[in-house]
């Protein structure tokens, strides 16, 4: 497996425009806290019928992919995966916020990620590069990591 400086370095290369790493600091949350949103809407009855009744509002499909997802950013960076755990628990704060509100957290969601990847082909077609999942999948993962070392360089925390 590729070391974080090696995925952050690629990646780097297709994001050297200021207004394209612009777009990316907001578009890249946005869909990150949006797939969350879409796959928590899949229905989950009897996914956590075992927990605590205080827990099940919190246990869905999306949690579980946050869970799994964070596997990756555990063997990239313990410290990342840190810093991305609070992230996600910051955004299933927000989605079951969402869906005590009345707004439908499915559409929400939907016009979040359809309009956040808008952002982001803009920001590719301002840099003049291809996004660099289109070479490697996993770089749809790298995103929000490479996002969260640059807030650990402000702060003066290794990753």
């Amino acid at each position: 497996m590729k070391t974080a400086d090696q995925w952050f370095s690629e990646y780097a290369e297709s994001h050297q425009n200021a207004t394209n790493k612009l777009i990316h600091w907001i578009c890249v949350p946005l869909i990150f806290y949006s797939i969350i949103g879409l796959i928590a809407c899949i229905p989950h009855e009897g996914l956590a019928a075992e927990f605590p009744e205080a827990m099940r509002e919190w246990v869905h499909f999306g949690s579980v992919f946050l869970l799994l997802g964070s596997l990756f950013y555990l063997r990239l960076s313990p410290r990342l995966f840190l810093g991305l755990i609070l992230f996600s628990a910051l955004c299933l704060i927000v989605i079951n916020a969402v869906e005590h509100s009345g707004i439908s957290l499915l559409w929400s969601s939907l016009i979040i990620f359809v309009a956040a990847w808008i952002g982001q082909f803009i920001g590719h077609k301002i840099e003049g590069k291809k996004p660099s999942f289109f070479k490697d999948l996993q770089f749809l993962l790298i995103g929000p990591a490479w996002l969260m070392h640059f807030i650990y360089k402000s702060i003066g925390l290794k990753y």
